[in-house]
């Protein structure tokens, strides 16, 4: 194997160190959903939250506590938002067959099956870096909560880690 040699032309990171004590504050937010589907902005709640901590460097990690939900980072724009839930419904649809919703394979009655898979689409959690005590998140960035499965009530574990 070749080594490869950094040029001087490169640019080298810039990296900046704090002294302090790693601090961790963490929460549970209960977020109440009214539809099936649903695609609900927290962002507001979780700014609020790091804003209580000592954290002024470092990051906070979103998860959702169930198997039927995610966290996303995205736009919250009317239309794409219709777009997203119609998209759900393409690639994951709800009236098809599932092994999950079948009597026969599974003993689970609730039949959403679709709920699971499109939060394995979604994911459970995200990161975010926080910098001068305030999420890092770019213009246009919300974080969403997505329910597949309600209405329920549900629950997000708010992580806030750093200096």
């Amino acid at each position: 194997m070749k080594n490869l040699a950094l040029s001087a032309v490169e640019a080298r990171p810039r990296i900046e160190t704090k002294e302090g004590t790693y601090k961790v504050a963490s929460t549970t937010l209960i977020v109440t959903t009214d539809d099936r589907v649903e695609l609900k902005t927290i962002t507001q709640e979780i700014i609020d939250f790091v804003a209580q901590t000592p954290v002024r460097e470092g990051v906070v990690q979103i998860s959702s506590l169930h198997t039927t939900a995610g966290i996303m980072l995205n736009e919250t724009q009317d239309a794409l938002l219709g777009d997203m839930k119609a998209m759900f419904e393409q690639v994951v649809p709800r009236g098809v067959y599932y092994k999950h919703n079948d009597p026969l394979f599974s003993d689970c009655d609730r039949r959403n099956a679709d709920a699971h898979l499109r939060a394995i689409v979604v994911g459970p959690s995200l990161s975010i870096p926080i910098e001068n005590g305030k999420m890092k998140l770019g213009t246009w960035q919300q974080i969403l909560f997505t329910e597949f499965d309600g209405p329920n009530h549900r629950k997000v574990h708010i992580q806030v880690m750093g200096i």
